[in-house]
């Protein structure tokens, strides 16, 4: 430690949360100096969303909890001293920027903190100012923070962290709901913040791409909530990679492409954790004696497609409003399952969406993507009837979802909103699932073994008992993916469905994904994770500015570098490492790390006729990182 008294010291700490009987973290001990950053890992439930609550009083202030060992931030003890004292030390930025906004202007949200704090009307505004430069909404500053997207909501929350200037900033998913833009300028901002060295930053993180390169100490946390490690960026991500992949924790995409890459014949010693290292290792590197071509293995270089449509291909409209049917309300062959036709959409006086005209194939697995605040999450609100279109706009099946009841609405559309706990209704995580058996008059037997079930195959059968509300921020949207599973209805819309996943669980939740759309499911995701994109989407929805930039085959689209710069987003992580490789040119043309060497792959016919790629389980231990699908269970195509 740099300093005789550690900014953060925690000793012996476990907690335990009422109702529950396993402490979550247990027994941890570190320190933490000025100028630190610190990122924290760990699978869902170890206790790292837990760890953070306790470092400014909430826990077991606030939210009650068994608690063992101490923390203390700047020499003051965290059980003992009141949470307005501690919020001048530690500022926080909790996994749901929801839970902390209270104000009617995005100005006035950011100002709140320090005026609590009796601040000079001077300083209030100047830190207001300069936090909302930071993170780009100053222009925004007089708007209603409900009028804000939610990576929108997560920067304003971000900058009511940073105008505390408190000496401990914990940041709990911080980029979860940014595009890539937004997530660049988060982390230059952090970085310049803790550059004088006055500051420590204590980070949990998924997105490891975006963080690897602005933290030097790693925490992790293991399945039973002990320290499992404690070092550098090198010890830990570098040397540990495997351990930590086992464990079900996220690494960066260019690790675990190194991992397949090393289980091929090369060598990549140090192990790779950024684009940039990766393809200067590859290059500097002779291929493996006797491997053979991406060719001679048969990859997904075969599913080719019509390239990206600038626009919505428009489709006759029969007399009832439903381009799937005819002037005699008979179904047309080959029609989609989802159409939409000119949907403008309006939230108050704003107008979020403009003319948008999409078609959806049955059977399709598509990813609707997107920088902050383009509509993505209006359009798939629309889709659902969660937000009613305008009559005659957007139909599933026949359905006219602008004039469908929500009874209706249910048997055709699961929907798993971007917050969890906003659909959450019973008091138990049994009951939350069991809920929407009950509602199709199943017998209680039935309805108690398909809950059990579905608990199981979530990893929740221990949490049965327990309130929805006391899960951890992964186990809450596996629960919310459940209650949408559980009607089983033909179209399932997932709005960010990984946040808050570790690896382990976000592979199971994807394969499950991919096993249902095998089976027939129309699966439509948003999601900011464009590699979540290329290995799992068959076809790609572009919006930008509430208008549709683009749609067509996922392949097509992410080939098309100048299209997604002007959606202000950027290419996945694989492309950016391989798409420069000199030296293995049949590597440059990879962008899933489903088809990377050593990778099994067979080419089955997809439900829509053309050849995709199966990913299988095989016998590398080495998975993808975003999900081994079961054998059969369609991926979207390379970007080549």
């Amino acid at each position: 430690m740099s300093s005789a008294v550690p900014l953060l010291r925690v000793r012996g700490l476990g907690i335990t949360h009422d109702g529950e009987t396993t402490p979550a973290p247990a027994s941890i001990s570190f320190d933490m100096a000025p100028g630190e950053v610190v990122l924290l890992l760990g699978p869902s439930g170890s206790g790292k969303s837990t760890l953070t609550l306790a470092l400014n009083g909430l826990l077991p202030q606030v939210v009650p909890a068994s608690v063992t060992g101490s923390v203390a931030v700047d020499g003051l003890d965290t059980q003992t001293t009141p949470v307005a004292e501690l919020s001048t030390r530690v500022g926080m930025v909790f996994q749901d920027p929801d839970a902390q906004l209270v104000t009617g202007t995005v100005l006035d949200e950011v100002a709140f903190g320090p005026e609590n704090l009796r601040m000079p009307v001077a300083e209030v505004l100047a830190r207001a100012e300069d936090a909302l430069r930071r993170v780009g909404l100053w222009e925004r500053r007089a708007e209603n923070p409900d009028r804000l997207s939610g990576g929108g909501r997560q920067r304003l929350a971000i900058a009511c962290a940073l105008a505390m200037g408190s000496p401990l900033l914990v940041f709990d998913e911080p980029t979860a709901n940014l595009d890539p833009a937004g997530i660049e300028e988060v982390y230059a901002a952090l970085a310049e913040l803790v550059s004088a060295g006055d500051r420590a930053i204590l980070l949990v993180e998924h997105n490891l791409d975006a963080a690897v390169g602005f933290v030097d100490r790693v925490l992790v946390l293991g399945h039973d909530g002990r320290l499992a490690a404690d070092g550098t960026v090198d010890e830990v991500l570098r040397d540990r990679a495997e351990d930590l992949h086992d464990m079900g924790v996220w690494l960066p995409v260019s690790t675990i492409a190194a991992l397949r890459l090393r289980r091929a014949g090369f060598t990549l010693d140090p192990l790779p954790l950024t684009p940039d290292e990766l393809r200067a290792a590859l290059d500097a590197e002779d291929a493996p004696a006797g491997s053979r071509s991406l060719s001679e293995r048969g990859t997904s270089e075969t599913k080719r497609a019509e390239p990206p449509s600038p626009v919505g291909r428009g489709r006759a409209v029969s007399a009832a409003g439903d381009p799937s049917l005819d002037d005699r309300g008979a179904r047309l062959p080959g029609t989609p399952l989802i159409t939409v036709r000119n949907l403008t959409l309006r939230r108050g006086r704003t107008e979020v969406l403009h003319r948008v005209d999409l078609d959806v194939p049955r059977g399709a697995f598509v990813a609707v993507v997107g920088a902050n605040g383009a509509g993505k999450t209006s359009l798939i609100q629309a889709l659902a009837g969660v937000v009613a279109p305008p009559k005659g706009t957007v139909h599933v099946d026949g359905l006219d979802i602008g004039r469908a009841d929500a009874r209706t609405l249910s048997r055709r559309i699961g929907f798993v909103f971007q917050n969890p706990e906003h659909q959450f209704i019973a008091h138990t995580v049994f009951d939350e699932i069991a809920h929407g058996l009950r509602r199709q008059h199943l017998p209680d037997d039935e309805v108690r073994a398909r809950t059990l079930a579905l608990l199981e195959r979530f990893g929740l059968d221990g949490k049965a008992d327990s309130h929805p509300f006391l899960l951890s921020g992964g186990q809450k949207r596996r629960l919310s993916v459940g209650t949408a599973l559980v009607a089983g209805a033909p179209v399932l819309v997932l709005d960010e469905p990984t946040f808050g996943q570790d690896r382990a669980r976000a592979d199971e939740l994807l394969s499950l994904l991919s096993q249902l759309n095998a089976e027939g499911t129309t699966v439509i995701v948003v999601t900011h994770d464009m590699q979540l994109v290329t290995e799992y989407a068959d076809r790609t929805v572009i919006l930008a500015d509430g208008h549709l930039l683009a749609e067509g085959p996922t392949a097509a689209i992410f080939a098309d570098d100048a299209l997604i710069a002007r959606a202000g987003l950027r290419p996945p992580p694989l492309r950016r490492a391989l798409g420069g490789v000199q030296r293995h040119p049949e590597l440059s043309r990879i962008a899933r790390l489903a088809d990377l060497p050593g990778t099994p792959v067979t080419l089955p016919t997809s439900r829509n006729g053309a050849a995709s790629a199966a990913r299988t389980t095989g016998a590398d231990p080495i998975r993808p990182g975003y999900g081994t699908a079961p054998a059969g269970a369609p991926s979207g195509g390379s970007a080549t």
